[in-house]
């Protein structure tokens, strides 16, 4: 070790002094020897984590990769820890300095892994993805400790691990309710919305009474809650998966209109009177110009409404639906106490809406690469 004192980084002076207090606290307090044998290869791990932060090598990407493999395990040891009965309902002052050094852990590996980027794709691609999912699984880790370790009942809150197991036992029913809710309901209403908000920008765009008359009637309808608008949509189109449509459709085509309404008069001046200078008509000043400067505001509309979408297919779901779909899958489980199997439910719609947004952010940076917000610092 050549580093100097000064020179070792803040979280691993601080984990490293609460996991040797955990040492020191935990045989005298919850842990006994045999609980602490047991958990040894996570805390070898964790101190080979915050060993291997002292090595000046350590900035190379295979040591930040060794740094990922050694937490990983020290979280995996960690977690086992739970299943003890000195920790399960009463776990004491030595398992929470334990949890705690293992928190400032993650921290500095985090922080590895956002300073000195690669510069390949492939290498650059990888790194933006670990650092999140290194805060998903630290999250999952830490709900799964403080249930356990708290006791906490799993009518208030569950633990991850028997909402892991809710959902592979459930598998077929949690895709029917994904089918329902998501490919029968949420994308026929997101897109006939969507399009509809874009048409009517369009026409509100080239006659100005229109956009006189649509944006206050927009605000006005945006301001209805959703469980007013639900029931209705429910009477009108029938318990299946067409009122949830419905709904989905109101709830997107208000955002889609006053953001892309805002879009196309975000073009200068000086832009549109070179247009107008060279000859060019209505539509190829639109096509050329002021379509391309509405992009941003669009797929703004479009990331908005996946959100949306998706909150006003469950919530309607609430006022009649066939015995399928998310939201009667969480209405029906609240009543029978089954909390694992509601927040199954909750972590697929959780799941979809970030694979939804996701996809529309992959293309909105297809679309809009040229976009100062999409520029990088060469």
């Amino acid at each position: 070790m050549n580093a100097s004192f000064r020179n070792i980084p803040g979280a691993v002076l601080v984990g490293t002094v609460f996991l040797v207090l955990a040492l020191l606290v935990a045989p005298a307090a919850d842990l006994g020897w045999g609980e602490l044998a047991g958990a040894w290869p996570g805390i070898g791990a964790l101190a080979g984590v915050l060993i291997l932060s002292l090595v000046p090598a350590s900035t190379h990407a295979v040591s930040r990769l060794l740094q990922l493999a050694l937490l990983l395990a020290a979280l995996y040891g960690v977690v086992g820890l739970v299943d003890s009965s000195a920790i399960s309902g009463s776990a004491g002052a030595g398992f929470w300095l334990l949890v705690v050094a293992l928190g400032f852990a993650v921290w500095h590996v985090m922080q590895r892994f956002t300073t000195g980027e690669p510069k390949g794709p492939l290498s650059l691609a990888l790194y933006r993805v670990l650092v999140p999912g290194i805060f998903g699984i630290w999250f999952l880790t830490l709900w799964e400790l403080v249930t356990v370790g708290f006791g906490i009942p799993r009518v208030l809150l569950p633990p991850p691990s028997l909402v892991g197991d809710a959902i592979t036992d459930s598998l077929s029913v949690l895709a029917a309710d994904f089918q329902q809710t998501v490919v029968r309901a949420v994308i026929p209403g997101f897109v006939i919305g969507n399009l509809a908000g874009f048409t009517a920008a369009l026409a509100a765009d080239r006659w100005a009474f229109l956009g006189r008359g649509l944006l206050p009637v927009g605000n006005l309808v945006s301001a209805i809650p959703i469980i007013g608008i639900a029931p209705i949509m429910v009477m009108w189109f029938g318990f299946d998966w067409q009122s949830k449509a419905a709904v989905v459709v109101i709830m997107t085509f208000f955002p889609m209109l006053v953001n892309t309404i805002s879009g196309l008069r975000s073009s200068g001046a000086m832009e549109l009177d070179l247009m107008r200078s060279i000859g060019a008509s209505h539509w190829q000043a639109f096509v050329r110009v002021r379509l391309p400067n509405a992009l941003p505001f669009i797929f703004n509309a479009l990331k908005i409404n996946s959100a949306l979408a998706l909150i006003g297919a469950i919530v309607a779901e609430f006022f009649g639906t066939p015995i399928v779909g998310i939201g009667f899958r969480i209405s029906t489980e609240v009543g029978r106490m089954n909390m694992e199997m509601v927040w199954a439910s909750i972590a697929l719609a959780a799941v979809s809406g970030s694979v939804f947004y996701g996809l529309l952010a992959v293309a909105e940076r297809r679309a809009t690469f040229w976009h100062p917000s999409f520029r990088r610092l060469s």
